[in-house]
């Protein structure tokens, strides 16, 4: 749970050895590749398949009327389909565009009637322009003193023809662009667009057969685009070449034996401090869903430290308080146990199950706790009643849970970022900010049990937090700098009072959530009472519609502001620099 060490690793061979070398750095799938060609020698279009692998896919997959299936591997060119795909892709989208435009030039030119125009000498050099005005726009029209003619009228707009040598100005309305073609030429290119268009349909119908077996091969061709962009970064002269990467410190004993077993030269040393390595999360396998929550908004520098799994715990701690029902949460863990399978099927379902589960337990936990079952409390006396320990209504307590919880992140980032400063000073800002937010929370303990001595203690870590950001806001400026740039670090106090009481969305979302999903429970009773017998049938469905629209905003607000708590409010004291991700040169998995 931490940022792995990076080594920068040089490689350094005999050109002819150099695709032999890339396909083996891709099967161990541990270098992050670093373009070592200059760009002039960079080909503008590379060797091979095109990386859009999947884009193809998705362009047979739309189809509506797929081909038969063809399970011939012998007959079936993966690059060759790719290719064509891509090729029938893009002139549809060409003929697509064409056609557009035609049958928008055609409605343009339709009020004015099917014309040629003469050549401009025989017209003395002038020329028609084309404007739709507003009968109330006329009379600016006139004023303009230039000869004109009103082809046609409707009951809103007058077709003009201004005849001039130049593009008149002052007209009320921009110019219609009817083009020099007569319309009947537009028509007839139109058709031909048309019939062009079926043509290529019919190709992509074709391709339709190779579907499947370009699903199956998916991984195939992405891994042959990426050794060919890992080709074209190399550095190749005189039948040498040179391969530059980054690669995790526990890796290189696995690459030096490569590198001596098959006669290539390799370097590798750690980064120089000027240097800036890409960042690689090292983190089990269950908590790697934090990392693509965090990648999702930033990418923490290489020397900062990994927020994963404060993020993965803390996301699904926000998703529950914000959904705040157990019923809705049961629902969660059916549709999880029922696409469970499915999700370990491919790479990110199996990231991103760990997270789902914890998700919907920490949701069931927390809407016991509360006494919600979609919307309804448990009957006194019974064991989920007992269960039932934090009142929603009391919104006292509510609040002062969300804000304990903010503080609790707030200091928590704070703390991290003090600590991963190598020498202990440069962090002393960030513990002075723990500290003035650990008076708040103390403050606010103080106020529920009322120690004095709380509020003294509180106090004292507000002047001691205040004191240490004064004097280490910059530590390294002359006195004069230092102190200035204290005091304007120390305006952010009403930065961190506003981060904190922003965790009150947790109490106030998952309020409105339960508010609505008994109010849906009253109007079903209120339908049920006043028609008898078929209110029955009304009310179940008011009640599915209520609670299915409940439970869709309670997992849209979970989702956004579960998010935005983790990467705006705790990044903005936890992450202060950004950094650039560590994607390894390695197959794909599925």
């Amino acid at each position: 749970m931490s940022i792995a060490r990076l080594n920068k690793v040089t490689f350094v061979g005999l050109t002819e050895d150099r695709e032999r070398l890339l396909q083996d750095l891709q099967n161990l799938g541990c270098l992050h590749i670093e373009p070592l060609a200059p760009e002039s020698e960079t080909p503008a279009t590379a060797v091979g398949p095109s990386g859009g692998a999947r884009e193809a896919l998705q362009f047979l997959r739309e189809y509506p009327h797929r081909r038969r299936q063809s399970r011939d591997i012998s007959r079936f060119d993966a690059l060759e389909v790719e290719r064509k795909t891509l090729d029938v892709r893009q002139r549809l989208l060409a003929l697509t565009d064409e056609r557009d435009f035609l049958i928008k030039r055609i409605q343009d030119m339709r009020p004015w009637g099917d014309f040629a125009f003469s050549p401009l000498q025989e017209m003395g050099n002038l020329r028609f322009w084309f404007y739709v005005v507003p009968h109330r726009d006329m009379p600016r029209v006139a004023e303009l003193g230039l000869p004109y003619e009103i082809i046609k009228k409707d009951n809103r707009n007058n077709y003009v023809v201004v005849i001039s040598e130049s593009e008149p100005e002052g007209m009320p309305v921009n110019r219609t662009h009817t083009g020099y073609q007569p319309r009947h030429v537009l028509e007839a290119l139109l058709e031909d667009v048309e019939l062009a268009i079926e043509d290529v349909q019919a190709e992509r119908a074709y391709l339709t057969r190779w579907y499947t077996l370009l699903k199956d091969n998916i991984a195939t061709l992405e891994d042959q685009a990426a050794l060919t962009a890992a080709l074209n970064q190399t550095y190749t002269r005189h039948e040498m070449f040179g391969l530059l990467g980054w690669a995790p410190q526990d890796r290189l004993p696995q690459l030096t034996d490569y590198a001596r077993r098959h006669r290539v030269h390799i370097d590798t040393r750690e980064a120089e401090p000027e240097e800036n390595p890409p960042t690689y999360l090292e983190n089990p396998s269950w908590l790697s869903a934090g990392e693509d929550l965090v990648n999702f908004y930033m990418t923490p520098g290489y020397r900062t430290w990994d927020p994963s799994p404060v993020v993965f715990i803390s996301f699904a701690l926000f998703f529950a308080m914000i959904l705040a029902d157990a019923g809705y949460a049961l629902l969660l863990g059916i549709l999880l146990l029922f696409f469970w399978r499915k999700m370990g099927a491919s790479r990110a379902g199996r990231r991103f199950r760990p997270l789902c589960l914890t998700i919907v337990v920490l949701s069931l936990l927390y809407g016991m706790l509360i006494g919600s079952y979609f919307g309804i409390a448990p009957p006194g006396g019974t064991p989920l009643a007992a269960l039932h320990v934090l009142d929603m209504s009391n919104t006292n307590l509510m609040m002062a849970i969300s804000v304990f919880i903010g503080c609790i992140h707030v200091i928590l980032g704070a703390s991290m970022d003090a600590m991963r400063h190598k020498n202990p000073i440069e962090g002393l800002e960030s513990v002075g900010w723990a500290c003035v937010v650990t008076a708040g929370l103390v403050f606010l303990i103080s106020t529920a049990y009322a120690p004095d001595v709380l509020k003294l203690l509180s106090v004292l870590l507000a002047g001691a937090g205040a004191l240490l950001v004064l004097l280490f806001a910059a530590p390294y400026d002359k006195p004069l700098s230092r102190l200035l740039k204290g005091l304007l670090g120390l305006t952010k106090v009403t930065g961190a009072f506003g981060d904190v009481l922003s965790y009150l969305r947790l109490f106030a979302l998952g309020l409105a959530s339960g508010a609505l999903a008994l109010e849906f429970n009253r109007m079903t009773t209120s339908i049920y009472d006043a028609m008898p017998g078929v209110g029955i049938v009304f009310g179940f469905l008011v009640l599915l519609l209520g609670h299915t629209v409940n439970l869709v905003l309670g997992l849209a607000s979970a989702v956004i502001h579960g998010l935005r708590l983790n990467v705006i409010e705790f990044f903005n004291w936890g992450l202060k620099e950004e950094g650039w991700q560590f994607k390894p040169f390695r197959r794909n998995e599925r």
